[in-house]
């Protein structure tokens, strides 16, 4: 095949997938917890086309107070270590609520572990006010019923995957999980901010859209240029 289709084919093949991510960083903008995906360019190896990678940014969004008990942000390192029917999972999220089981979980039903109890699920009292410490300590009229387990997992895109939008797990499920930093504050009644850079995103999103548009006519102009070389050399002379 041409080196000039091939090329343009790989080029339009990549701001394809950087659209899709980038459309995905925008639409989850208002999205509390979530990280933001950037790419990684490498470079030109002989005839072969740019290779790209995609990595998550886990630097911190900004928080905005709530005033719900139950809507809890970290400020420093680490992510909430939550129960789900897969294994443990993560998030940065603390938009929490009450189970039917008087549990603490998320909307999608993961429930927060207990960090004093072996992971097991944090269970309350929905009659009682809600007080969480900055260390994490669960207590209601005084007495201490958990404390929320803060994780510090490998955040390598090969140890972290991403399930849905504000999620993580590990790869390898059996590798160690350090606990998080002390430095790290849990906050109650505050959230965190997807960490997307709105204008700036909207701004490359425009700008893989004219490279995919150039890439196209190239395209379009290397099959032109291939079909006219072949109809020349048919010709009878």
């Amino acid at each position: 095949m041409d080196p000039l289709l091939i090329s343009a084919a790989s080029g339009m093949k990549a701001r394809m997938e950087s659209l899709d991510m980038l459309a995905n960083n925008i639409a989850n903008a208002g999205t509390s917890g979530f990280k933001s995906d950037r790419e990684f360019y490498g470079l030109y190896k002989e005839q072969l086309p740019m290779v790209e990678s995609q990595w998550t940014d886990f630097s911190q969004g900004s928080l905005t107070p709530t005033g719900n008990p139950l809507n809890v942000a970290l400020s420093g390192k680490g992510l909430f270590a939550l129960n789900s029917p897969a294994g443990t999972v993560f998030t940065r999220s603390g938009d929490f609520k009450i189970s039917k089981t008087n549990q603490i979980e998320t909307a999608e039903g993961y429930t927060v572990r207990n960090a004093l109890d072996q992971g097991k699920p944090i269970t309350i009292d929905p009659s009682l006010a809600i007080d969480i410490a900055k260390d994490g300590v669960v207590s209601q009229a005084g007495q201490d019923v958990g404390q929320i387990e803060i994780d510090s997992p490998d955040s390598t895109p090969q140890a972290l995957s991403k399930l849905g939008s504000n999620y993580f797990a590990m790869v390898d499920k059996s590798a160690p999980v350090a606990a998080g930093s002390q430095s790290t504050e849990v906050l109650q009644g505050q959230l965190e901010q997807s960490n997307v850079p709105v204008a700036e995103a909207a701004v490359k999103l425009v700008s893989v859209m004219r490279q995919f548009e150039m890439l196209q006519k190239a395209m379009t102009l290397g099959s032109d240029m291939s079909k006219r070389a072949v109809d020349e050399v048919a010709k009878v002379v």
